[in-house]
């Protein structure tokens, strides 16, 4: 006889269901494990001896077999310690055996029988869900967190001598199973309030045409790069393209609170992220930093942490150029692909890339009361730190002047809030004209599908055709110059872009004539 329960293996940002098996037979007393256990899994053995006996149960003195399936997927870390504690229980009668078959069991033990709490719950019960189980056995304090998938069951616990007593029917002190919340698609805004950061628009003055900029980039989604000297608000815009975005629908939200419970960034707490990521590295940040990758367990880079959000590099030519050339393959496609010798791993990476430079090393190239000191050679070299495939990916340039002193005290932005409700008008536009298709945004849909199915006015093409014949825009740079004029048309409730629609897009795309690299 054999006993069965199941297990989650935490792989990128992917839970694959694991069957457990245990048979118990005559011969050399010791444990073995099979399936292709690294040294976590196949330390089990021992973690799982010292949790059952401390628990008040036998450990079985005969040869035990734990296997593990699929056979031919690596099983690695800790998290398949409960599952296989309970399988070998079962096997030797010390618990209902048909009580385990249908539970999915997350978690380390510890040697005392205590069950500690662990990273990647969200993504374990997520795959416990699409292999089809109901109910899943987690530690107590990530129970929150897998309580964010629709359809399961979860039972949060704190020892393994509290999971025995519940399959075996027993009363125990602490809470019993509690039933899954509600779907998060009705309740996204509720599960986890999260007040915007307080931060405005407002503190940004004299720079009305970087923030039009912003507010198209964040409508459509497209990419921004901002040269400037320094001070002029490069980094305050930046910090509030966020707030303006709208909150992550339901799909979006569980994506990235996936991934960023893998990562451990979830907190004790937990809950679901109803709000778009901001990440800012420092331009010391490595390649793996950027991308992800690793050793035996993959993990996910910065790109896949900002997904669904921002990535704003600040100082963009000091990062090094691999590290900016590992980008261009994210921003065309949303994923990043991780090939190892041992593994090959997909991590999303839908994100919003906003750059941030200076004119030339010392800041000082465009200013008009400070010397530069830089040589034209090293303004250019510095610039072209930035590769052309890279820029030609940006969709939205933009060149900030100091604001004269008439500037800072007449002008009066508006407030985000005001700006963030175009911004949503905008969005729900897109939202209406893609609702058939995989995508959300304007940015996000490929220019061959612009050109079919969304043909441009006979005077908007004739814009655009001008535009190529000097040579302004590229293949790639006019397709994304479309999607920039649909976007300035759902922002000016226009049914689609007119001729000033597409020269701003145009104007936006090469600075206004200024940007050169």
């Amino acid at each position: 006889m054999t006993a069965r329960t199941h297990g989650v293996i935490v792989f990128g940002v992917e839970g694959h269901l694991i069957d457990v098996e245990v048979h118990v037979s005559a011969g050399m007393v010791g444990t073995t494990i099979v399936g292709l256990p690294d040294t976590a899994v196949a330390e089990s053995r021992d973690r799982a001896r010292a949790a059952v006996l401390n628990s008040g149960c036998a450990w079985p003195d005969a040869k035990i077999t734990v296997g593990l399936s699929p056979a031919s997927l690596h099983k690695r870390g800790p998290t398949l310690d409960l599952a296989i504690a309970l399988a070998i229980l079962a096997e030797s009668g010390q618990v209902p055996a048909a009580a385990i078959s249908s539970l999915v069991c997350v978690g380390e033990l510890g040697l005392d029988g205590r069950v500690r709490p662990m990273t990647g719950t969200v993504v374990a019960a997520l795959g416990a869900a699409r292999a089809g189980m109901s109910t899943i056995v987690v530690p107590a304090e990530n129970a929150p967190e897998a309580q964010l998938i629709p359809g399961l069951t979860v039972l949060g616990i704190s020892s393994l001598a509290q999971l025995i007593a519940h399959v075996r029917g027993e009363p125990w002190p602490e809470p019993q199973p509690t039933a899954a919340l509600p779907p998060i698609c009705d309740s996204v805004a509720e599960l986890v309030p999260q007040q915007r950061a307080a931060r405005d628009l407002r503190d940004v003055r004299g720079q009305s045409v970087a923030r039009h900029a912003v507010e198209v980039a964040a409508a459509g989604g497209h990419h921004l790069v901002m040269l400037g000297a320094p001070g002029v608000g490069k980094t305050l815009l930046a910090e509030r393209l966020p707030d303006l975005l709208p909150d992550l629908d339901s799909e979006a939200a569980l994506e990235v609170t996936a991934i960023h419970s893998v990562a451990g960034r979830l907190g004790a707490v937990g809950g679901l992220l109803c709000r778009p990521p901001f990440e800012a590295p420092h331009h010391t940040a490595s390649y793996v930093a950027m991308v992800g990758g690793g050793g035996v367990s993959p993990r996910a880079g910065l790109v896949s942490l900002a997904h669904r959000g921002v990535l704003f590099l600040d100082e963009a030519p000091e990062f090094n150029a691999r590290v900016l050339d590992s980008l261009r393959q994210p921003l065309e496609s949303g994923v990043i692909t991780i090939a190892r010798a041992g593994y090959s791993v997909r991590f999303p990476a839908r994100f919003q890339m906003v750059l941030a430079s200076n004119p030339c090393p010392c800041g000082n190239a465009s200013s008009d009361t400070a010397a530069c000191r830089c040589t034209p050679l090293m303004r250019t070299r510095y610039l072209n730190k930035l590769s052309g495939p890279l820029m030609d990916r940006m969709d939205v340039k933009v060149v900030l002047d100091r604001p004269s002193r008439a500037e800072l005290l007449s002008d009066e932005p508006e407030a985000s809030v005001d700006v963030a409700a175009r911004v949503q008008h905008a969005r729900s536009a897109m939202g209406a004209r893609l609702r058939a298709t995989p995508w959300r945004i304007n940015a996000e849909v490929p220019g061959e599908f612009v050109r079919r199915e969304w043909p441009l006015p006979a005077a908007s093409v004739d814009a655009l055709a001008a535009s190529l014949d000097a040579g302004m825009l590229s293949a790639r740079g006019a397709d994304r110059a479309v999607k920039v004029a649909w976007t300035l048309a759902d922002l000016g409730d226009r049914p689609a872009p007119s001729a000033a629609d597409v020269y701003a897009a145009v104007a936006l795309r090469d600075g206004g004539g200024r940007w050169s690299t």
